[in-house]
């Protein structure tokens, strides 16, 4: 009989866990345009402009454009919506929300040099990153379940069922043996009885709920939160009022929450009766709960030529954020399956690590960037201006910080030759061997990051027209192409997740419509802005079968789309 019930007593020791993947690693790098409203209403087209408080942080050469000093502040009203739509069906998903964007300070000194006219110094914070969103949806008919999935994981990973049995003696979350760690995966499925064992118990055949007379239906629901938030400390100048130099250092602080949740109506499902099989119907939901936090730090350089009064140029270089991250994770089912008597079974939910957050720690480096820019001055009233910026997805790794344990039970894609065997030669891949080979854990995971993600261009275009001395308007128009390679979109490669958290999204480009308006008032000034945002993108509840392409796994296109009001103030002296 299925023992149902979990061990109580936890090690002493803090769970360390590999638990990172790919598509995390583009979570904590996905771009953003955040700013003053004079920055956003103009698109952020500011790399060869400057003079402004969030120019900084793009291209560090702006703070060399200052003559005197000045301080702002810049709030933010962003309303967000979300549309789902599968298979004919839609749902929309509103939140608000009111960050601060920007709140710095420029302080200029004067150095009574022809050469070197003044030498500048900035002390800036911006919101460069913000991770709100919240979606949810249907799935009115599907076409496999994830418990499936999860018996494909199981039957790779060549898991029996003692390992993913809990005894008074042995815990499989937290293996005391030395030996073998089933995937978490396996072992939160095989306790809410999504899987089940045919055959020898130590070389099983694990099924899922879903045969061949099975019908369902699917619900998902994803709320995230957080953001990156960035400390400037930099300084810059000019030789001669025609070249303008800077260097930023930039402290990051990044926070990320997810809270992700799918559910199953299966007719016709097949679950483990007291070592029998039966078909019924089945209603179960898995949520997981994650949470990410870390600090890290970069360096931009950069560089505004002046050949002319009315053409300038702009070049600047930003480094990898270097990341030292943290993280937490749990999962828990909720099950109801009709007319099964399960002896023992006197609740109908499970969870991982006994209810414990599980932990990890480790390093991260986000892509670098490099963007040319030009801007023309025409006239005393008009300035246009255009960015170009490049940056290398592929580029983002993971690496060890030195000293980690790692339980390749939670993230369990560690293989020595990197050639991954689901679907291709099921249950070829023992447990044994993986663990022993690869002294790099973050092999398969980096080569994930070059087989999903690709290089990404972004366009910013801005104007801005004085209309008096006084008053001015601006229109700004930005466009991010995808980072996801064609393959990773398609369904024709395998997307492999963290541990028990198997649904991610793939982004499309990002287009952003920007215009705002400007009003100075002696050394006062006030600028307002209006941004909308729109981000196109598909959620996964798991990763399709490239050798089963007529066997669809649950997706759902996404419209992410925020309207943003920007109200900044400011003081030069």
């Amino acid at each position: 009989m299925r023992k149902f019930y979990y061990i109580g007593a936890m090690l002493a020791l803090p769970l360390t866990m590999e638990a990172q993947s790919a598509i995390d690693a583009y979570r904590f790098s996905q771009p953003d345009m955040k700013g003053t409203a004079r920055y956003m209403g103009m698109g952020g087209a500011f790399g060869a402009l400057g003079g402004d408080l969030s120019s900084i942080s793009s291209n560090p050469a702006g703070l060399g454009v200052y003559r005197r000093g000045e301080v702002g502040i810049t709030m933010n009203l962003d309303l967000q919506s979300a549309t789902s739509e599968t298979q004919g069906y839609k749902n929309t998903q509103n939140q608000t929300k009111f960050p601060l964007n920007n709140v710095g300070g420029v302080v200029s000194f004067n150095l009574y040099n022809k050469v070197m006219p003044n030498l500048n110094l900035a002390f800036t914070y911006n919101r460069a990153a913000s991770f709100n969103a919240r979606y949810s949806g249907s799935v009115p008919r599907l076409y496999n379940s994830l418990t499936n999935y999860i018996a494909g994981v199981t039957n790779t990973e060549g898991a029996t069922v003692a390992d993913v049995t809990a005894t008074d003696k042995f815990d499989p979350y937290n293996p005391n043996d030395g030996g073998y760690a089933a995937p978490w995966l396996s072992i939160l499925g095989y306790n809410s009885y999504f899987i089940t064992p045919a055959g020898d118990n130590d070389q099983p055949d694990w099924m899922g709920q879903w045969n061949s007379n099975t019908s369902g239906s699917g619900v998902f629901d994803v709320l995230t939160s957080g953001g990156v938030d960035e400390y400037n400390i930099a300084v810059g100048g000019n030789f001669a009022n025609k070249l303008f130099w800077g260097v930023d250092f930039g402290i990051m602080n990044l926070n990320y929450n997810m809270t992700s949740i799918w559910g199953e109506h299966l007719e016709n499902a097949t679950v483990d009766n007291t070592d029998r099989l039966s078909n019924t119907s089945a209603d179960w939901t898995m949520a997981n709960y994650y949470s990410a936090s870390g600090t890290g730090y970069n360096v931009k350089l950069g560089l505004i030529y002046r050949p002319i009064q009315e053409l300038r140029l702009g070049l600047s270089f930003a480094s990898p954020t270097w990341y030292s991250i943290n993280e937490s994770y749990l999962a828990r089912t909720n099950f109801n399956y009709k007319d099964i008597s399960i002896p023992g079974m006197m609740q109908n939910d499970a969870v991982t690590n006994g209810g414990q957050w599980g932990t990890n720690s480790y390093n991260f480096r986000t892509p670098w960037k490099l963007a040319v820019s030009a801007a023309g001055v025409i006239g005393r009233n008009l300035i246009v201006s255009a960015d170009f910026e490049w940056q290398k997805y592929d580029k983002m790794r993971f690496y060890d910080g030195g000293g980690s344990f790692y339980d390749y039970g939670y993230d369990d894609d560690y293989y020595p030759d990197w050639d991954y065997p689901w679907y291709d030669a099921p249950g070829a891949m023992r447990k044994a061997s993986p663990r022993i080979y690869n002294s790099d854990p973050w092999y398969a995971t980096n080569k994930d990051i070059e087989t999903y993600y690709k290089s990404t261009t972004t366009i910013r275009v801005g104007a801005e027209y004085r209309i008096t001395p006084r008053f001015s308007v601006r229109l700004g128009y930005a466009h991010t192409s995808s980072p996801v390679r064609k393959e990773a979109k398609d369904g024709s490669t395998l997307i492999y997740t963290s541990g028990t958290m198997t649904n991610y999204r793939m982004d499309n480009s990002t287009d952003y419509i920007t215009c705002g308006l400007g009003y100075n008032f002696n050394n006062f000034y006030i600028d307002g802005a209006f941004v909308h945002k729109r981000l196109g993108s598909e959620y996964h509840a798991y990763t399709p079968d490239p050798a089963n392409p007529q066997i669809p796994s649950p997706t759902s296109k996404l419209t992410l789309s925020n309207n943003q009001i920007i109200l900044s103030a400011g003081f030069r002296f």
